[in-house]
């Protein structure tokens, strides 16, 4: 009898195109899949084109029981927060935005940049907090490119974006077990992923590759075996951003822009939203209102995470 090999789990984006050629694609939450570690929420956006006269800005929303982590390849875009945050995201910055108890953020393009023709692209991710932390006080902390380690891992270069990976560990502060990195694999390379926490997986950015000698296109997500790291190659040059941590603490309700591990928190966050009861963004008067549909036509569809 030969026991078998756990195979990888892989997970296809859902693109949506929000106008002028901005395109989003999301690969978790999955309905085969909720949750890699504290991730429950992963969007690939772009590359898109911005020129002047046209900007795909995110007016003013709400957010409870996560972080946003953002991360740009390219590009620029602006984030201001209820806190009074201004800071403007650039390439290879990590931006960590506690919501906690709440906090409400726009993402807009920066004023220096209105006349000007250039790429975004890039990823925004979400980590449920852990249930001690869901309601903490909202924070924003900015960490710039070159505060991130970066190295050469079997001749292959590696940025720690989040958490602690081959000797180095990054400066962003995480209230879980996080692992967050960017792997530039050139072509023909082959990279040995060691179990770095209990579950991994692996997003091919803009190219094919394969884990564990099985093929994942460019834009999947290859969930590797609990426990598990996984080889990583490619006959072309491709980059892979590598997400894991420690299991989730428990369900996550997710709806609209709120995570919460209790339904009931998700409702109040709605009611609260629909009042203008969650902060302001200094400057700001637009803003994105609360949905009719999950809220105010039927119960929230508050799907939730996996045990």
């Amino acid at each position: 009898m030969t026991d078998t090999i756990p195979e990888i789990q892989l997970l296809r984006p859902h693109d949506k195109d929000l106008g002028g050629g901005f395109n989003v694609r999301r690969v978790l939450p999955a309905a085969q899949r909720r949750s890699v570690g504290p991730f429950v929420f992963f969007d690939h956006f772009g590359p898109a084109t911005e020129q002047p006269g046209n900007a795909h800005d995110v007016r003013p929303h709400p957010h409870i029981g996560l972080s946003t982590v953002t991360y740009l390849f390219e590009g620029a875009m602006m984030h201001r927060d209820s806190l009074g945050s201004v800071q403007e995201i650039q390439p290879g910055a990590i931006n960590w935005m506690t919501a906690g108890r709440g906090i409400v953020h726009s993402e807009r393009k920066p004023e220096r940049l209105l006349a000007d023709t250039y790429v975004n692209h890039g990823l925004q991710l979400w980590a449920a907090l852990p249930q001690a932390h869901e309601e903490v006080e909202p924070s924003f902390e900015h960490t710039p490119a070159e505060a991130i380690p970066e190295l050469a891992v079997q001749g292959v270069p590696v940025r720690v974006l989040v958490g602690e990976a081959f000797g180095v560990r990054s400066p962003v502060k995480t209230l879980a077990q996080t692992v967050y990195l960017d792997i530039a694999l050139p072509a023909g390379g082959r990279f040995e992923l060691p179990a770095l926490a209990p579950e991994l997986a692996v997003y091919m950015v803009d190219g094919d590759a394969q884990v564990n000698g099985e093929p994942a296109p460019a834009h999947t997500m290859a969930v590797l075996p609990n426990g598990q790291g996984g080889v990583l190659s490619a006959d072309t040059a491709v980059r892979l951003m590598v997400i894991g941590g420690e299991p989730l603490d428990g369900p996550r309700y997710i709806t609209w822009n709120f995570v919460s591990s209790r339904r009931e928190r998700i409702l109040e966050a709605g009611a609260d939203w629909a009042a203008q009861r969650m902060g302001h963004v200094p400057g700001e008067t637009e803003f994105i209102p609360l949905p009719g549909k999950p809220f105010g036509v039927r119960e929230p569809d508050t799907g939730t995470t996996p045990v």
